[in-house]
């Protein structure tokens, strides 16, 4: 049989459409069954025909393939295999498929199909070198080398192992038995002699088993050792948040150690030195309770669930054995940190610690030796060292136990055993137990239920049965003690730990009514002629004869509750009798005195209703208002006064403090709190006065940007700020702040400083950053040359990691320190970036002042669906959510960037982001914020020549999607 006719045969199996098995069937036929098809060159034929086209014949590949897989078999067949080796050697480094997706995704699965086969005949003809068989040992050799360099040479392309790739996610059961295929070939190889064969085979081994892990291995970075925005992201946590959740920290903390490449050790390190920085400098009082609480009862729990994350082949424990190691190496931190606090702060660390399993029993012990030793040359530590003073640290881990045996007792019934109770709650009150279980409370998430236990303790003291003088004084302690923790804890931690969930269903307990609608906190004002302030008639009238004519303030059947609520109308009555002369200043002396005298809680609803008061009132009609604030807050000397006064004095005074802070600087008053020895409000009033606020946030950014670090008070300022110029203006301003920076290095840490500062308030900063000022930034060819690297770089990582972090965590819930975005936000961000078909989007007008594209992008019905699918809608991801809306868009903006004709800083800028979101990306991340890309921009993305390499494919496109892995074959295939 000549060949001609076997080319013959073929053109007509291609003119015919014939399928591979087809084909078989008909060559049996056509030739005599005494032709062998390796006499006949069958597969030299084959492949010349499949080849003479500008792409590959798919159609006669699979007729190669199918004989390779179904024919040879036979490995017994030296020239056979060798032949086929050699067609192998000729293609396996250079293929290339430039025509239909499902033509690149055929040449992925024969690939797969040919590794398969390769490894069966590695395994065969190592088995037969093995045993020396037949033709003898020199010509098993010859073959197993052959096949070994083939494995090799098909391996070693990055292309080809992205290919690879592809086929696996297509055809699993393929992979697997590519699996037991190379599990089969170990076992071979190990039981020969001939170490250079088994390092080839171990080689290749290694290569196959990195091929499903491509896109996880990531290298460390190894050059630094100081990371701030760790040291800030804790410091903000630890300053502003110490009620939030772990778990959020936990992810936001992760995602920063995997986008910056952080080594664990060091990782670890960086949030115990943020820790102890916080520790230092936190302000005497309440703020060093709560980072006391938050580096010993909280950071050992973050760790905790920290270890739960993969850590590859690392120990967890290891890594923060070391990262004690490194820390003991910083001295005068820890030993600033231990005359701070009184104690030795590694030693308790440590115990919590290996308490936690966080440290093994020997390298506790080790750690704990060498701070020991360094200790011994700092005697003047232990010298100074109060034995009268009880450290904080020491308190704190004691107090957490007690708060657990608190709320036990809370859940008791309260009618059984009310002097009990007031008994337990008195010892609380004494010196600064309540802060130190507070503290410990919010660090170790119990605060609420804290919270919730009060309410309705302040709840149980409505019920009156009949009751004798003891029972009342009892019933109204009860009720004071409760209402002016549950004030403390909302002006300390935040109003959220009061309040309720939403869904609790039932009448709202008083004390939340009182505190949303009648209490003072910094940015709310409240309306002094508000119904709240406006109870019923009878009852004020009673109140106030109650308050001018008797002596003291009377406590049988007394409702508690009531009486705060018509306080402010009976003050108000007061003030205008006092303004009209009815009333003498000793009347108001005697009235302020019986309001504060037995329960405390009425000068704070008084006072309450004052600062509103007094906001509205002209300035030479202050004065008596002001007058009887001053009144109110001193304590009453008299020896009259109900049980644990002088306790609940110290509350009320810091809760006034809190209160009249804003209205006295308004008004610029002078009002003398009683000392407790301490700030009470230490972060507040930080903005310098008479100095505009952009001035005061360039000038602090400046600061920080010097000095490398975010410390405490900075944050508090930013907050500050960002508050009160809103965030576009924050994060417009800072913006413009990075773009003017030209030093790398330094533009790297204020990325770093930048996104730890975002943190603040990262949704909706990223909102504005993705939404507003990236696309002014893209779309203005005057703003181009401010893209220019460094600056531009910097920005592309800053939009990244804002965009990743705020998608991962804003399923989550919102951090108590972050504002509740309003509706009419979210509204905006519809009108602005809409998905009604008959509407252009505004940014979609901005794209280009070309014509043609203008059209073609104008509206989603415009656009080919090609043109703008992206996995997000096949994922069928919510679009009405603004940030999805926001990335789908900016991503729809890349896209036109990288079609469009010119090119400039805007496209570099645009390669800059995609090569970050490389970078940052983890593994099988479905879901990240690659996914709104529309799938076109991949075949754009490759022409840039830094974007041009299989891994970047690989990683841009959703491989958990059928027409991903199509988009990115046929990218892949035509490198």
């Amino acid at each position: 049989m000549k060949v001609v006719n076997l080319k013959q045969a073929i053109l007509q199996a291609w003119k015919e459409r014939w399928s591979d098995y087809q084909w078989a069937i008909n060559m049996k036929k056509f030739f005599p069954k005494g032709a062998t098809w390796d006499i006949l060159n069958l597969a030299e034929a084959l492949l010349e025909q499949a080849m003479i086209g500008p792409s590959p014949n798919p159609l006669i590949l699979s007729y190669l393939k199918y004989a390779i897989s179904s024919q040879f078999d036979d490995f017994s067949r030296d020239l056979c295999i060798q032949a086929l080796l050699d067609i192998m050697d000729m293609f396996c480094d250079r293929l290339s498929c430039h025509g239909k997706a499902e033509e690149c995704i055929g040449l992925c699965r024969a690939l797969l199909s040919a590794l398969h086969w390769l490894l069966r005949c590695t395994t065969a003809s190592a088995e037969r070198f093995r045993e020396g068989l037949e033709m003898g040992a020199t010509t098993g050799e010859k073959q197993l080398t052959m096949c070994l360099q083939r494995l090799n040479k098909l391996l070693s392309s990055t292309k080809n192992r992205a290919l690879l790739h592809i086929a696996k996610l297509e055809e699993a059961s393929s992979w697997t038995a590519i699996e037991q295929s190379l599990l089969k070939l170990g076992e071979t190889f190990a039981s020969l002699s001939n170490c250079h064969l088994q390092n080839q085979a171990e080689e290749c081994g290694t290569l196959i088993r990195s091929i499903p892990i491509m896109l996880s291995m990531h290298s460390e970075q190894l050059h630094k050792t100081g990371f701030p925005t760790v040291h800030a992201v804790v410091l903000l946590e630890g300053t502003m948040n110490l009620t939030g959740e772990m778990q959020p920290l936990v992810e936001q903390l992760m995602m920063v150690k995997r986008m910056q490449r952080i080594p664990s050790p060091l990782f670890v390190l960086e949030i115990w030195k943020a820790c102890f920085v916080g520790l230092i400098e936190s302000p005497e009082g309440t703020e060093e309770l709560k980072w006391t609480a938050f580096t010993f009862l909280k950071i050992p729990q973050v760790l905790v669930k920290l270890k739960k994350y993969p850590q590859g082949d690392k120990d967890f424990t290891e890594d923060v054995n070391c990262a004690f190691e490194f820390l003991l190496k910083l001295t005068p931190l820890l030993d600033k940190a231990d005359q701070r606090c009184n104690c030795d702060c590694i030693n308790l660390l440590l115990q919590e610690c290996s308490k936690q399993g966080l440290l093994s029993d020997v390298n506790t012990s080790n750690l704990m030796a060498k701070r020991t030793a360094d200790r011994e040359h700092a005697p003047w530590l232990k010298s100074a060292e109060n034995a009268n003073i009880q450290p904080n640290p020491g308190l704190i881990l004691r107090a957490e136990p007690t708060v657990t045996n608190i709320l036990k007792t809370m859940d008791a019934d309260h009618s059984k055993s009310p002097e009990g109770l007031l008994g337990v709650l008195g010892h609380m009150l004494s010196g600064k137990s309540l802060d130190l279980l507070l503290a410990a409370a919010a660090a170790t998430g119990k605060l609420k239920s804290f919270a919730r236990k009060f309410i309705s303790l302040n709840e149980f003291t409505k019920h009156i049965n009949a009751e004798n003088s003891k029972a009342a004084s009892v019933r109204a302690l009860l009720f004071d003690i409760s209402f002016l923790m549950l004030c403390h804890v909302a002006q300390t931690y935040g109003s959220e730990v009061i309040l309720s969930e939403s869904s609790t269903v039932g009448e709202v307990p008083f004390f939340e009514t009182w505190m949303q609608t009648c209490m003072p906190e910094e940015g709310k004002i409240l309306n002094p002629d508000h119904p709240c302030f406006r109870p019923d008639s009878t009852k004020v009238e009673s109140l106030v004869a109650l308050l001018n004519n008797s002596s003291e303030m009377k406590l049988v059947q007394m409702k508690w509750q009531e009486a705060c609520l018509s306080i402010s109308a009976a003050i108000l009555e007061i003030l205008n009798a006092w303004e009209n002369g009815v009333l003498a200043f000793e009347s108001i002396q005697k009235i302020t005195d019986n309001i504060k005298g037995k329960v405390c809680s009425l000068a704070v609803c008084a006072v309450a209703w004052l600062v509103a008061h007094v906001r509205m009132l002209g300035l030479d009609e202050r004065e008596k208002s002001l007058q009887m604030i001053r009144q109110l807050v001193g304590p009453l000397y008299s020896e009259n006064t109900l049980q644990f006064y002088n306790e609940r004095v110290v509350i009320m005074s810091s809760i006034l403090e809190h209160m009249c802070a804003d209205v006295l600087q308004q008004t610029a008053t002078q009002i003398k709190f009683p000392t407790t020895g301490m700030d009470t409000m230490p972060y507040w009033n930080l903005l310098p006065p008479k100095r505009p606020i952009k001035e005061v946030l360039t000038g602090i950014f400046a600061e920080v940007l010097e000095k490398g670090w975010v410390d405490s008070r900075s944050i508090h300022v930013f907050d500050t700020l960002l508050h009160m110029g809103g965030v576009y203006w924050f994060c417009n301003n800072l913006v413009k702040e990075l773009l003017k920076e030209t030093r790398k290095e330094y533009t790297l840490r204020a990325v770093e400083l930048l996104y730890s500062i975002f943190c603040l308030d990262m949704q909706q900063v990223t909102l504005i950053l993705l939404g507003h000022i990236l696309p002014n930034l893209l779309t203005d060819s005057a703003k181009w040359h401010s893209l220019m690297d460094p600056p531009g770089t910097a920005l592309a990582k800053l939009a990244v990691w804002c965009a990743l972090s705020s998608y991962s965590s804003h399923k989550g819930q919102a951090s108590s320190r972050q504002k509740k975005r309003h509706r009419e936000d979210i509204e905006d961000y519809i009108s602005l970036f809409p998905l009604d078909d008959t509407q252009p989007s505004k940014l979609m007008r901005l794209l280009s002042s070309n014509e043609d594209d203008a059209n073609v992008l104008s509206s989603p019905t415009d656009r080919s669906m090609s043109s703008s699918l992206s996995a997000s809608q096949l994922h069928t991801v919510n679009m009405r959510d603004p940030l999805n809306r926001v990335l789908a868009n900016l991503f729809l903006l890349i896209s036109s960037i990288l079609g469009a004709r010119t090119a400039g800083p805007h496209t570099q800028f645009v390669q800059w982001f995609m090569e970050e979101c490389v970078d940052c990306l983890e593994q099988g991340s479905r879901g990240s914020i690659l996914q709104f890309m529309p799938f076109t921009t991949v075949s754009e993305l490759v022409k840039v020549s830094a974007m041009s390499s299989p891994k970047v494919v690989l990683a841009i496109t959703d491989l958990s999607l059928p027409l991903g892995r199509r988009v990115a074959a046929k990218a892949i295939a035509a490198l």
